[in-house]
């Protein structure tokens, strides 16, 4: 669905976006993972048409991007960090505006609904919450039913349950079989949602796999594990793969003496900082 290669890109004389090469397959959530100004909404700009001046090839939907008309716009939705709403109208007329810009479109009541805003729908957007607005901005980018969706921190000032929300629509779209560019900064949405995800540090990729992978190429699983001692809680870890030949761990286990016990495994931020010297979050 995606190909990108050789892509090079300035702002200034000095590079930015630096020898960038990719693909995504169709029906894949594609995260990009990276902190503020690494070059991920560069990247989704680039993707979307809306930065020119590249070098490099760029495919998206079969179409070069810099040589696409205005129908390519009809198979593609993006959901911006900011919302890009008309504060005057309200959350009905926005979708009913933005709806008459394409030749299809899904019904807006069902929208609605489906981020609990169908009761808001005759409010105008200049009284909705950030939340509210965010999640009016999310299906605007559905409204056109496009195969490929990129998505700009789509759950960013989200409580919990909108969150979840949200993150059970883009895996639905994802069961329709929809391509899903994600860019976040958030290692757990990303560890959730994402098939593969790209790590970019400095408008460079540093790393490229499935969440999975990246972990477990980077440390192995651990048990901890608690009992007492004398009247003391001791802590203990051992290897997930060196449980065998812990004493003290299955001994614990025959007298049924544990306190506690976990497993752990890095996070996807841990492995980052490993990879790049720097923090997501």
């Amino acid at each position: 669905m995606i190909s990108v290669k050789n892509l090079n890109f300035s702002y200034t004389r000095t590079p930015f976006i630096k020898n960038v090469g990719f693909e995504v397959k169709t029906g894949e959530i594609f995260g990009f993972l990276g902190p503020s100004g690494a070059g991920k909404s560069t990247l989704q700009k680039i993707l979307t048409g809306l930065l020119t001046g590249f070098k490099g090839s760029v495919l998206v939907n079969g179409e070069a991007i810099g040589q696409h008309n205005n129908s390519f716009y009809e198979n593609i939705g993006v959901d911006f960090e900011f919302p890009s709403l008309y504060e005057k109208l309200t959350a009905y007329e926005n979708l009913k505006f933005f709806a008459s810009l394409y030749q299809k479109h899904r019904d807006i009541n069902t929208l609605l609904s489906k981020v609990g805003l169908l009761n808001d729908a005759n409010k105008k957007v200049s009284d909705f919450s950030k939340g509210m607005k965010s999640r009016l901005n999310f299906i605007k980018a559905l409204l056109h039913d496009p195969q490929v969706l990129f998505l700009d921190e789509p759950t960013s000032g989200l409580d919990p349950s909108n969150a979840r929300v949200m993150k059970d629509l883009i895996l639905n779209e994802k069961a329709k079989g929809k391509t899903i560019i994600l860019t976040t900064h958030n290692m757990y949405d990303a560890t959730e949602l994402c098939d593969r995800v790209a790590f970019i540090v400095d408008g460079n990729i540093k790393a490229l796999d499935t969440p999975r992978n990246l972990i477990m190429k980077r440390g192995a699983s651990k048990i901890a594990y608690t009992y007492s001692d004398s009247g003391r809680e001791i802590k203990m870890e051992v290897p997930l793969n060196k449980t065998s030949e812990d004493e003290t761990f299955l001994r614990l286990i025959r007298t049924n003496c544990l306190l506690s016990i976990h497993s752990g495994e890095p996070t996807l931020n841990d492995i980052f900082v490993e990879l790049t010297g720097r923090q997501l979050q």
